[in-house]
């Protein structure tokens, strides 16, 4: 079985040593960067991406350097954060998610860049209301966990509201704010396994989640007071999604990829020739699934 958590240490791993000594993956200090991506050099990667359902369909991208927001569609970019004199200067941007009550209220998780923190920087949750263009820090790391924190999920119950996880704690780590991530209680009663890979809002239905890990989905309808455990899961549950209210909800794992037609009540498993890395859809293509594989 795949294990999570050490294929993130191991990327985040990667991604530093990819970069080099954080001045632009092997430029000296004086050379002039060269921006040859639309948002930074091609040292520069994406981690994260978002769409933002206003009327620019805004895009907003957390990389390794920054972040980036385009309103034409990526045909140019403005980087609002990790620059000098900018919010998460010299940090690493790498979870986005936004509140589909407010789309302007989005969250991001910050990481090492490189070996150190540049002076004046903090890691951990910052957020911003007014799509991206400004950011603010909500919580410290050293705050909350003696680690990082492992997500930070918009949730679907009010417009202020953000779950994230604290993986040292195990099933007591969910996490919820109604402040936009400024004070943090814990979300309901304890999970039913621990490890959680991420967690997944269901549309329209406030308090309505799912969680999955290592030891596959587990479901809530009052925002983690209870919860169900999906049976006929087969392994680890690593990435799900869905369309938009009422649609279907997909789930990427070590046996494949189900997919759920009653709202996460239950799951089928639809296709297991390969394992994709991360899945994604269109409101406007709600039965088309988009899979990106580990290597290409």
């Amino acid at each position: 079985m795949k294990n999570f958590r050490l294929l993130f240490l191991l990327s985040l791993a990667l991604l530093l040593v990819a970069c080099d000594n954080g001045n632009g993956g092997g430029q000296t200090a004086s050379a002039t960067p060269v921006n040859v991506n639309g948002f930074g050099t091609a040292q520069n990667h994406v981690h994260s991406l978002v769409i933002l359902p206003d009327a620019h369909q805004t895009m907003v991208l957390a990389t390794h350097y920054g972040i980036f927001r385009s309103q034409d569609h990526g045909a140019t970019w403005q980087k609002t954060a990790g620059g000098p004199g900018q919010q998460m200067q010299g940090v690493m941007t790498y979870y986005l998610s936004y509140n589909p009550l407010n789309p302007q209220r989005l969250y991001v998780l910050t990481f090492y860049q490189t070996g150190t923190i540049p002076r004046g920087s903090t890691l951990g949750l910052y957020t911003s209301g007014d799509g991206g263009k400004t950011w603010q820090l909500s919580t410290a790391d050293a705050s909350v966990t003696s680690s990082t924190i492992t997500f930070a999920q918009a949730g679907n119950g009010n417009p202020s509201e953000v779950y994230i996880y604290l993986s040292n704690l195990g099933p007591l780590g969910l996490r919820v704010s109604m402040d936009n991530g400024q004070h943090f209680t814990q979300a309901g009663g304890p999970l039913p396994f621990g490890g959680l890979h991420d967690l997944l809002p269901i549309p329209d239905q406030p308090g309505h989640l799912l969680a999955y890990s290592d030891s596959g989905i587990a479901s809530t309808s009052d925002g983690g007071s209870h919860w169900k455990v999906i049976s006929n899961i087969q392994g680890s549950i690593f990435e799900m999604t869905t369309p938009g209210p009422n649609g279907p909800i997909y789930a990427e794992g070590d046996a494949g990829i189900y997919a759920s037609q009653d709202g996460g009540q239950s799951f089928s498993l639809v296709y297991t020739q390969h394992s994709y890395s991360s899945l994604t859809t269109s409101p406007e293509q709600p039965q088309v699934v988009y899979g990106k594989l580990g290597l290409g």
